[in-house]
């Protein structure tokens, strides 16, 4: 690490860094790393990001980094911190451009006897059914009334349209609507972008994913959840697409004025921000959740496109293929949440940045559904590896706000990692492992190819051993479309 940086990291124990609190940062960082990952987190100006965040006004005990951790905008992917209502604020660098980003995983009736034989033409179909890639468009269009809608509605709209079932509400993180959405506070540019977006996957890191439980760690939460080796599954992991991106940036405009206005002092103007108590911090939590709730009703969607598409493609019926929900949680979100500080109960908003929600046994946010177990934790690796469900721990609330990590998270740049695959057929690598691979172009795949990320087992393992999340199963991918 350069000298020249205003703070220092010492290690606290196996699995926790912290930067100690210096000059004008109102609190600590902490890192969740291990000794094979955090070489990487600091190569990469992430902790930076975490000494920044440290600076905001009404920052509680501290700002936070999981193990997936690199470098993003304002907040470090994988960073959580929590502000108090009356001197706190809320910064669209700490929620990100792509509102709810998040991850969804349905189980099926199917084993990978079934699917392997098929997956290549599988995959085909989904691709061709699917929209994908930058700015794609889907074939449901919304006016002005039906984007209200959504807006407010979420997942739920889509159920009403007849694009899946009333008991997938009860395995969607909020059931699947973030209160307060609100179309008003909508631009004409935000609504020319997301009108015709539903349905559609997106770029980049974006996915659909067949895999198989390759193994099982908890018996018991796997056969209440109804999981079992060597079962199907179905992983989707997309969000507010452009619809998300634009209002995420209209708001970043609006702040960065506001932090001169109200002569916040901050690290970065990444960091623009409002106080929570102000209008315009209000109409950005309301466009905030209209776009949370635009990705709930995405991913709802694309489910059920590809449960068509499945069953149209393998000619089996819906009783055959038991595609059933797990659930959806967000990752790119902000929330008002009641959390314990110093022995007391207060209300916080809680940033979220590549961060996802990891609710223990009987927490009264849970469905029904999860209080005996704790919410299942959706970690998506990379498309050549390994994925893991792991289940919400007492850990969690005690230390990093009831948050844990949210995938593998990348360890080289799409710049770097396209340097690296020069000449190289990632294709056909990634059939090697027994993966079949689809995209919108080939340098999409580059960018994606495995080594881009970290091992995503060291990152379960991390959260696991420092009682965030534990770990509950491991699938391996079949095959993979990306954006």
């Amino acid at each position: 690490m350069s000298r020249d940086k205003p703070y220092k990291i010492r290690r606290i124990d196996e699995f926790r860094w912290e930067i100690p609190k210096v000059g004008s940062m109102r609190v600590p960082g902490l890192i969740y790393s291990n000794s094979s990952l955090f070489p990487d987190i600091e190569k990469d100006n992430s902790c930076d990001q975490v000494y920044n965040v440290a600076h905001l006004p009404g920052i509680v005990s501290r700002s936070i980094a999981l193990p997936d951790i690199h470098w993003g905008y304002g907040f470090p992917i994988g960073g959580v911190a929590a502000f108090d209502l009356d001197e706190g604020v809320i910064s669209p660098g700490g929620v990100g451009y792509d509102i709810n980003c998040g991850v969804r995983l349905a189980t099926t009736g199917l084993s990978k006897v079934d699917v392997i034989p098929h997956i290549k033409e599988l995959i085909n179909a989904l691709y061709s059914n699917i929209p994908c890639g930058l700015g794609s468009k889907g074939g449901i269009i919304l006016n002005r009334d039906s984007m209200s809608q959504v807006a407010k509605l979420g997942a739920r709209w889509a159920i009403k349209q007849g694009m899946g079932d009333e008991s997938d509400i009860e395995r969607i993180e909020d059931h699947g609507i973030m209160e307060g959405g609100e179309s008003a506070l909508i631009s004409d540019r935000s609504f020319e972008r997301g009108k015709n977006q539903l349905g559609t996957l997106g770029s980049g890191n974006h996915f659909i994913e067949i895999g198989f439980i390759e193994e099982i760690f908890d018996e018991n939460v796997a056969k209440l959840w109804g999981i079992s080796l060597e079962q199907v599954t179905l992983m989707i992991h997309t969000g507010s697409r452009g619809f998300g991106y634009n209002i995420c940036d209209e708001f970043l405009a609006k702040m960065i004025k506001n932090v001169s206005k109200e002569k916040i002092d901050l690290p970065d103007k990444q960091l623009a921000c409002a106080r929570l108590n102000t209008p315009l911090a209000r109409e950005y939590l309301a466009a905030m959740a209209a776009a949370a709730n635009f990705a709930f009703a995405n991913r709802q969607i694309i489910m059920n496109l590809v449960q068509k598409t499945w069953e149209r493609s393998l000619i089996i019926s819906p009783h055959e293929l038991k595609l059933k929900l797990l659930y959806d949680v967000s990752h790119n979100i902000a929330k008002m949440e009641n959390h314990e500080v110093k022995g007391k109960s207060v209300k916080l908003c809680v940033h979220r940045k590549g961060a996802t929600r990891a609710l223990p046994a009987g927490h009264p946010l849970l469905p029904a559904f999860f209080v005996n177990t704790g919410q299942p934790v959706l970690l998506p690796g990379d498309m050549g590896r390994s994925s893991f469900i792991l289940v919400g721990a007492k850990g969690a609330l005690e230390q990093t706000f009831g948050s844990a990590c949210h995938g593998a998270g990348r360890v080289l740049s799409r710049n770097e990692a396209l340097r690296r695959t020069k000449g190289r057929d990632v294709d056909r690598e990634l059939q090697d492992r027994n993966v079949y691979g689809k995209a919108a172009g080939r340098k999409t795949m580059r960018e994606e190819f495995p080594e881009a990320y970290k091992d995503v087992s060291a990152v379960a393992e991390v959260a696991h051993k420092a009682g965030l999340a534990t770990k509950v199963a491991k699938i391996k991918p079949l095959g993979v479309i990306k954006g």
